[in-house]
């Protein structure tokens, strides 16, 4: 049951991203040949007017295949034939469309379950924030809005000292705090919990959705900042494999409270992967929608296409670096499994 929910949970990620694509690509009159899920060979299709819609072999993927997308045509609602601005909004939509379903899950979550108000709730004996004077009752503020994010904070910049302002009693406060490792919890810690859960009205949930999406691109960029410095390796990525697994344990220790909070956190889920898809999606990188909008910018720019066989031959290899770093990563995630 559990890999079914999560194959569910990423096949309906991945075909709103798709259908972004899709979407704007129908409103520039650019024909499209295939829309698919999955990836390999073709298990199931049919062909509905000039478009042929189909189910692959593997479970993990998906793509819109758009008349000379990756070569010449000389069809007039070629991909190539349309203007640079148009295929800029062609390929935009597929991350922009993952970044619209987190917005709208986040909203039925957040309608559902509340949010994290950052109010201090207890300081600790011995940390920084006790001796900064910090007391219960106190709302962190300055672009913060959940007390998710304090912890996000601490992770991403582990042992450094922050500037802390925080109101209190109808008065605003600053402290310098200086994080001291916690050997228990094994993390470093300001010293002070938090997280009472508020609801909101309609509006405030609307506002707050968008703090949701924010907060998970700010993660996203936040881990690859950590990739990238040393933080993590690549033993601590997940793939595909992995994230089946993940979803799968969360299923079932939250189904065992019952359906609706097993749903509801497989919302949460939803928005995590749809926000961090649309960020690595926008990755200035080779065969992602991110490089190949940087090659349309560049048309842009100088006015003039960037020779097609040299952009192919760099998604080329683009692919098949991206391919590689793929299997390294499903082979941590099957190892991992068995450890």
């Amino acid at each position: 049951m559990k890999i079914i929910i999560a194959l569910l949970i990423f096949s309906i990620i991945i075909i709103f991203h798709e259908l972004g694509h899709f979407s704007l690509a129908k409103a520039n009159g650019i024909r499209v040949n295939e829309f698919c899920l999955g990836l390999g060979p073709t298990i199931l299709g049919m062909t509905k007017g000039e478009t042929k819609y189909s189910l692959k072999l593997l479970p993990f993927g998906g793509a819109c295949m758009m008349e000379g997308e990756d070569g010449e045509s000389t069809d007039d609602r070629a991909f190539g034939k349309k203007s640079v601005w148009a295929r800029i909004s062609v390929v935009a939509a597929g991350p922009v469309f993952n970044f619209i379903m987190a917005f709208v899950f986040s909203f039925i979550l957040l309608s559902c379950n509340g949010y994290d108000v950052p109010k201090i709730t207890e300081v600790s004996e011995g940390f920084a924030a006790e001796q900064a004077g910090m007391q219960a009752g106190g709302v962190i503020g300055k672009h913060i809005h959940f007390y998710r994010e304090v912890s996000s904070y601490s992770m991403f910049h582990a042992g450094e000292t922050v500037e802390v302002t925080y109101e209190r009693d109808g008065k605003r406060y600053t402290a310098e705090l200086t994080p001291l490792y916690d050997e228990e919890l094994g993390r470093y810690r300001y010293g002070f919990v938090g997280g009472e859960v508020e609801k909101g009205n309609v509006f405030k949930n609307l506002l707050y959705s968008g703090y949701e999406v924010k907060y998970w691109i700010d993660t996203t960029f936040g881990s690859l900042k950590m990739l990238a410095t040393g933080g993590v390796t690549l033993n601590d990525m997940s793939g595909p494999v992995g994230l089946v697994d993940a979803i799968g344990d969360s299923y079932e220790e939250s189904v065992s409270y019952g359906y609706y909070a097993a749903f509801l956190q497989m919302l949460y889920i939803c928005i995590l992967i749809s926000a961090n898809l649309g960020v690595m999606n926008l990755l200035p990188l080779p065969a992602l929608d991110g490089g190949r909008l940087v090659f349309l910018i560049v048309e842009a720019i100088r006015g003039k296409k960037v020779d097609p066989d040299k952009e192919g031959m760099v998604h080329f290899i683009g692919l098949m670096l991206l391919m590689l770093l793929m299997v390294v990563v499903m082979f941590n995630d099957i190892r991992k499994i068995f450890m």
